[in-house]
């Protein structure tokens, strides 16, 4: 049987791309979104696509689920992980993605977009991995992947809410690879650096060439090349890799 691996904040960017890289690689996927129902289906439709490429003309639910849950809810949370666990069982890898981004000033950012920030870039992935982690625990094996910031490594100015977020996530992963190591499980971190997703979307086409000029490598990095490293450390590839945190800057933190 196809391994199986959640994506939560599938339906755009990283997560998107990671569920096509995780799909080409032979994964069933769960394609993971709260708002963009409109975007997660038609990353369902392309992941299908491709799996029954390999597999046949095989049932679209068999091999790709989508649902929707705010994973600041732990509620939600559970539900989501009572569903997918009802139809395939434990998945064999989790990619904790889903987050958002903060750019202002300490002084001007809200109480409530601290939390906002935290919720849905850190205690998000507390509640996945607390949701799904028994299931996991008991069957003495699985590979998480995390999806952390360069700006959770260095610090971002002006971007210190998403900072202290993606810092967390980054103590939270080598905390967890001792702790659940013992069972078997990986738990690593992937931290992007400049990459073209929607969280740029509103940068002037002068400041992209100044973080381009800024980047070793000289450009902006793409999703798909965010996914490939995330898709390794979920490999067997990386069987005897955890508590690392792989970044994907073009060589802007070294």
């Amino acid at each position: 049987m196809a391994k199986t691996a959640l994506i939560t904040g599938a339906a755009k960017g990283i997560g998107r791309a990671a569920a096509l890289e995780l799909a080409r690689r032979g994964y069933r996927v769960c394609i993971h979104y709260n708002t963009s129902e409109e975007e997660a289906e038609r990353t369902r439709a392309e992941a299908v696509d491709i799996l029954r490429a390999q597999e046949g003309d095989v049932p679209a639910e068999g091999l790709v689920i989508c649902l929707k849950a705010d994973l600041r809810s732990g509620e939600e949370v559970k539900a989501l992980a009572d569903r997918l666990i009802s139809a395939w069982g434990c998945p064999d890898v989790i990619v904790n993605n889903a987050g958002v981004s903060q750019i202002a000033q300490i002084q001007d950012v809200t109480e409530d977009q601290w939390d906002l920030v935290q919720g849905s870039d850190l205690k998000s992935v507390y509640q996945v991995i607390r949701a799904f982690i028994p299931a996991m625990i008991e069957r003495k094996s699985g590979s998480i992947v995390n999806v952390s910031s360069m700006w959770g490594q260095v610090g971002g100015s002006c971007e210190s809410v998403y900072s202290a977020a993606k810092g967390g996530v980054i103590s939270f992963t080598k905390a967890l690879a001792k702790e659940l190591g013992p069972s078997g499980i990986r738990v690593n971190c992937v931290a992007p650096g400049c990459i073209m997703t929607d969280m740029m979307k509103d940068f002037s086409a002068e400041t992209l060439r100044e973080l381009a000029e800024e980047t070793p490598l000289g450009r902006i990095g793409e999703p798909e090349e965010a996914a490939k490293a995330i898709a390794f450390l979920a490999s067997e590839d990386a069987s005897f890799i955890t508590g690392q945190v792989l970044g994907v800057n073009g060589g802007m933190v070294i």
